[in-house]
């Protein structure tokens, strides 16, 4: 059981380093963080973050019975091209983030949360085939609440040390996923055990 919650905990902290990075961003441009605004910031990309996994999991649980002889090369597949979009994405941040506005409501947040989330549906397609309902549970929990935990934080960290901290968190959070995404497949193929 360790394990699988080691697993979970740190599936969730990999997607949720899209949303740190952009909350670090949203930090950057705004001249004192309010809690108000953290809140907002948690809410909106943590609850995405939920929602589509949740919308992946509906969608591969329809398709399951056609693919479950492969579907280690899926999880390996859709997890190695997430984390590898997301060390991609970190090199070309910058011109993002020069863009980020300091506003908080729907308008600027609902794009930002769809766009932190896309990841979070093919990690949804992924966990289907890795955990019981019961573990798919406590993973989109965990995604949500670690996602929110850290869009605040990011905000905080943005507005006191800027942007040193946003390259390297989105990278370690994609080379995490890689490495998840070949623990799964050698673990299918018989190469290794855990």
């Amino acid at each position: 059981m360790i394990p699988m919650i080691i697993q979970i905990l740190l599936i969730s902290v990999s997607v949720a380093m899209d949303a740190f990075a952009v909350s670090i961003g949203k930090g950057l441009t705004v001249s004192r963080v309010r809690v108000q605004d953290a809140a907002k910031s948690a809410l909106w990309l943590g609850g995405f973050q939920m929602l589509f996994p949740i919308l992946g999991y509906f969608a591969a649980s329809t398709f399951s019975k056609y693919v479950t002889q492969f579907d280690h090369w899926i999880i390996f597949a859709l997890l190695v091209f997430i984390g590898g979009n997301m060390v991609h994405e970190a090199f070309e941040e910058d011109e993002e983030n020069s863009k980020e506005t300091a506003q908080f409501d729907w308008k600027h947040m609902l794009p930002l949360a769809v766009a932190c989330s896309i990841d979070a549906f093919a990690v949804g397609v992924s966990l289907t085939f890795m955990f019981t309902k019961a573990h798919m549970a406590f993973a989109i929990l965990s995604i949500g609440v670690v996602t929110g935990l850290f869009s605040a934080a990011g905000l905080y960290i943005g507005r006191a040390f800027g942007s040193r901290w946003q390259e390297p968190a989105q990278i370690a959070g994609g080379v995490v996923l890689i490495l998840l995404g070949v623990k799964v497949l050698l673990e299918h193929l018989g190469v290794i055990a855990f």
